[in-house]
């Protein structure tokens, strides 16, 4: 897989490396249950900055994107954060969770290095004290949760239950729908969690599929979400499922088969099958030209949007010379409220023109907008 081949890169020198080479350091989930979203966008990152880096670069320097396996676990995150701040990188890039991502934060605000659209929705990683520090291109759980809400509750449904993973992202969500039925005067009709890289939902659905909920909101990842939906359907729960985008859309769709059918999954990245959209089409060119080695889904996709948007930030940072994580992070910040083809980028936390929107599962593997 794409881990082998970046860890044997090596580390030796990496400080000396940088003057050739932009080195940045990608920790998040390339074996375990989460290695579902963890390989592919570090594959979509990786197809983007290959085929820049055989182009020239920027500035004639060529980037390189090391990765470490943390296993979805934060104490695993953290020694691979210091293990990057003693080799001096120049960025932290994609971390994929929130409570790794949180395992992380104490580290990289003491270097002063920035974190670049690590993949998580978590208000606590867009708080206005982290300016210039986590740069977040997603829009956050509040985001898509409110989302969520004002559809079911549009359609006269505001029995909404929350099934939720017992860590930071579980939390993050769940904080995000009560506070999007607490806004139309309404509150969850029960919760119920899942311990984080566990599918063991028998004392979620005993708790929750007897209240008789219109729909159940899910802020898991994807092997307890198939788990919850296949026990609570089998338990007589006849309402709806809505899942936040970190269930990992493709894995989701693959461990239900058939009983994906009528699965709603918000998306914080346009559809990677529409090629109406500019995104998806230069996307999709890219893979074309790559030898089709990575497979189109919303975590490659946003694996290489990610790095689309670094590489103009740092084609803007190395204009005069050698670039600086300042004149990095200065970049970054002129960019807030552009569009890259078409995605709109708003890394402020107040920012109100973030991209979400709904998809629905179907039986045959394939994702509706």
């Amino acid at each position: 897989m794409a881990a082998t081949g970046a860890a044997a890169l090596g580390w030796a020198a990496a400080a000396q490396a940088q003057e050739g080479t932009i080195v940045l350091g990608q920790s998040c989930a390339m074996t375990g249950p989460s290695a579902q979203l963890g390989q592919p966008f570090h594959e979509g990152a990786r197809l983007f900055f290959d085929q820049l880096n055989a182009q020239g670069g920027v500035g004639r320097r060529s980037i390189e994107l090391r990765v470490l396996d943390d296993g979805y676990e934060p104490e695993r995150c953290a020694a691979n954060t210091q293990r990057f701040l003693s080799d001096d990188v120049f960025a932290l890039f994609g971390y994929v969770g929130t409570a790794t991502s949180m395992a992380a934060l104490p580290l990289l605000q003491k270097a002063r290095v920035p974190l670049f659209a690590p993949m998580t929705g978590a208000e606590s990683l867009r708080q206005s004290t982290l300016s210039g520090l986590v740069f977040n291109l997603r829009a956050s759980y509040a985001d898509e949760t409110a989302l969520m809400v004002r559809q079911l509750t549009g359609l006269g449904l505001k029995k909404i239950a929350v099934f939720h993973q017992n860590d930071a992202y579980g939390q993050a969500g769940f904080e995000g729908v009560k506070a999007a039925l607490a806004a139309k005067g309404l509150e969850p009709v029960g919760a119920a969690t899942v311990e984080r890289n566990s599918s063991d939902v028998a004392r979620a659905v005993k708790a929750l599929v007897p209240l008789g909920a219109d729909a159940v909101i899910q802020i898991t990842t994807y092997g307890a979400s198939a788990a919850f939906v296949r026990a609570a359907r089998q338990a007589g729960f006849g309402g709806q499922f809505f899942n936040v985008s970190f269930v990992g859309t493709q894995a989701l769709a693959e461990a239900l088969g058939k009983e994906a059918e009528g699965v709603v999954v918000t998306q914080v990245v346009p559809s990677p099958f529409q090629t109406s959209r500019p995104l998806t089409r230069e996307f999709l060119a890219a893979i074309q030209k790559g030898g089709s080695k990575v497979q189109a889904n919303y975590a490659s996709m946003e694996g290489y949007l990610a790095a689309r948007v670094f590489s103009d930030a740092l084609r803007q940072a190395s204009s005069s010379g050698k670039p600086q994580r300042d004149a990095l992070v200065s970049a970054l910040e002129a960019m807030n409220g552009q569009q890259v083809a078409g995605f709109p980028v708003a890394f402020k936390p107040q920012a109100k023109a973030r991209f979400v929107e709904l998809s629905m599962l179907t039986g045959d593997g394939k994702v509706r907008v």
